[in-house]
């Protein structure tokens, strides 16, 4: 629920922005949003916490559009961040068309893109924090939630360096992590020995000894308050990427071990304990349900904006978004070792607004120099709103799906239901870095292979299970696989092997038969020594036959039970 106190700070943030209508030129608009309004912040107490996470390696300012489907399931049905679009507005009584209502939801999106332009930048970001910090010097804490290394062309190509660099510049304090962990293990172990900053994961462990692999508290003093961090990993790395990647390690969420941890940091005179988790949003608020003497949730992977804390069981849950697109300000009031006093908000990064750190940007720019010519290269343009974020296909997701068909030959196909990728707003070209931010992982193989219908629908039903399960810890945070060439109906509200039903080929209508045998192409398979070629040439190679696309939203799944 809504407190008073929430309340406030959702409408005082929303003032110091300005009152906008859905009609104000952008030149207007440009006046209206600005730097100093962004940073208005009345301090309260010793410590302030800044948090990013999800950034998925997005140096630029880009779109990008909130979901317009995302269910909850069990307790968590009705409940934020399961509200989008207009319910979202009345929610947290922002106003249609103003400033906080493009940064958190998707209703009037693309008119509202052009509005108010693009968000994030990490030159931006920078700009921010370092105001901050000038405002409170010794009293500010800035954590990374993790998926920061990957999610880019150029991440790609550093695999993962780029972002280290500018993690250390930007002087975060701590960061866990999840997609870090696909570079493979050597690589992890490079990157963090890079890093300025402790890299936090107390739930992962050495397969053979069972020992901790890294650090799971670090100690910080800000403002005369002794701060435990405690860094989660995502718990079903093994699981949801490539093991084999990480063949050595486990994961879990072990709650257990996040009171153990919790007991220690306060055993050593922690007055603050914060968790840095990247457990996903439901998780942590199971997690918090069931933890003592936690202060602060600071939850990432399942890319969640609220605009307001959540309060579970006495402990504060911050979600900031993802993509570079917010910045989460928390300043506490800590007497003792309990909190007395808090204000919040999660500030949207308006990159027209902002003028950018000199510093970042030359960063950015060396590192982007040597792949320019890569980066700017126009493949297609579009005419229509490409998306990814969603419970169920977006529009981006159906491109990929129809470069899959047409050019590995297929009658269906299967797209993740990764949270990650910038959007575009009609009229955009798009280009070759576009393409990346959608598909750049560690393994792009796109398979060609033959399986049953009961073997789809056996897919099917274990992705909407990772999804939909009413227990958050059987939940993996992603969204539901992306289909190509079949619609389908789906009850989330069903269990394991009955939400799925009523299977059709787009081609013919006909249903698709357990027995009988499909073509079938995907990719980010899990699987070791899955060949194809990488997803970025299918698409490329699709969109350069085809010089303008123009994807409407399309009815591939029929959503019954709600």
């Amino acid at each position: 629920m809504l407190t008073r106190r929430d309340f406030l700070q959702v409408t005082a943030a929303t003032a110091a922005i300005g009152a906008f209508s859905g009609n104000i030129a952008r030149a207007a608009t440009r006046q209206k949003i600005t730097q100093d309004s962004l940073l208005d912040f009345k301090p309260v107490g010793q410590v302030t916490l800044l948090n990013i996470t999800d950034m998925h390696a997005q140096l630029m300012p880009i779109y990008y559009r909130e979901p317009s489907v995302n269910l909850g399931v069990g307790a968590d049905r009705g409940l934020p961040p399961h509200i989008t679009g207009k319910a979202l507005l009345r929610h947290f009584h922002l106003r249609p068309g103003s400033p906080e209502a493009y940064a958190f939801a998707c209703t009037d999106f693309t008119h509202l893109a052009r509005e108010y332009g693009k968000v994030g930048g990490a030159d931006r970001l920078a700009t921010l924090v370092k105001a901050i910090r000038a405002e409170r010097p010794h009293n500010t804490l800035l954590i990374d939630g993790g998926d920061s290394w990957q999610g880019s062309y150029t991440s790609l190509k550093y695999q993962g360096d780029d972002m280290v660099q500018m993690q250390n510049l930007l002087g975060v304090d701590t960061m866990t992590a999840h997609w870090e962990f696909t570079y493979g293990t050597d690589r992890v172990k490079e990157l963090i020995k890079k890093l300025n900053f402790p890299f936090l994961a107390g739930n992962v462990f050495d397969n053979t000894w069972e020992e901790p692999v890294f650090a799971g508290i670090h100690y910080f003093e800000r403002g005369g308050v002794k701060i435990a961090v405690i860094g989660q990993a995502f718990p079903y790395t093994p699981v949801a990427n490539p093991r084999w990647m990480i063949p050595d390690w486990s994961f879990g969420i072990h709650q257990a071990n996040v009171q153990k941890q919790v007991d220690e940091a306060r055993a050593k005179g922690a007055q603050l304990v914060v968790l840095n988790s990247h457990d996903g949003f439901d998780v942590d608020r199971k997690l918090a349900s069931k933890i003592h003497n936690l202060d602060v949730i600071l939850t990432g992977h399942t890319h969640d904006a609220i605009p307001a804390l959540v309060k579970v069981n006495g402990i504060l849950l911050v979600a900031a978004g993802s993509h570079g697109k917010f910045l989460a300000r928390l300043d506490l009031d800590v007497r003792g070792n309990k909190i007395h006093d808090y204000s919040f908000r999660l500030i949207p990064i308006f990159s027209d607004a902002i003028k950018p750190d000199p510093e970042m940007a030359a960063l950015v720019e060396k590192l982007r120099k040597p792949y320019q010519a890569e980066l700017t290269k126009v493949l297609a343009h579009t005419d229509s709103l490409l998306y990814r974020r969603g419970n169920f296909n977006g529009t981006f997701d159906d491109l990929i799906c129809d470069a899959l068909l047409q050019e590995r030959d297929t009658e269906i196909c299967m797209s993740p239901g990764f949270r990650w990728g910038a959007s575009l707003i009609p009229g955009q070209a798009i280009t070759q870095e576009d393409l990346y931010n959608m598909t750049a992982i560690t393994y792009p193989q796109a398979y060609r292979t033959q399986m049953t219908g009961a073997q789809i629908k056996s897919v099917m039903e274990q992705v909407a299970d990772n999804l939909f399960n009413v227990d958050p810890y059987y939940q993996q945070g992603g969204d539901m696989v992306r289909m190509g060439g079949m619609t389908y109906t789906i009850d989330p509200y069903k269990t394991i092997y009955h939400r799925i039903s009523d299977m059709r080929l787009n081609r013919n209508g006909k249903a698709i038969e357990p027995d009988a045998k499909y073509w079938v192409s995907g990719w980010a398979s899990v699987n070791k020594g899955t060949e194809g070629p990488a997803i970025w040439d299918v698409v490329a190679k699709y969109l350069q036959h085809h010089n303008t696309v123009n994807i409407p939203d399309r009815p591939v799944a029929k959503i019954v039970g709600i």
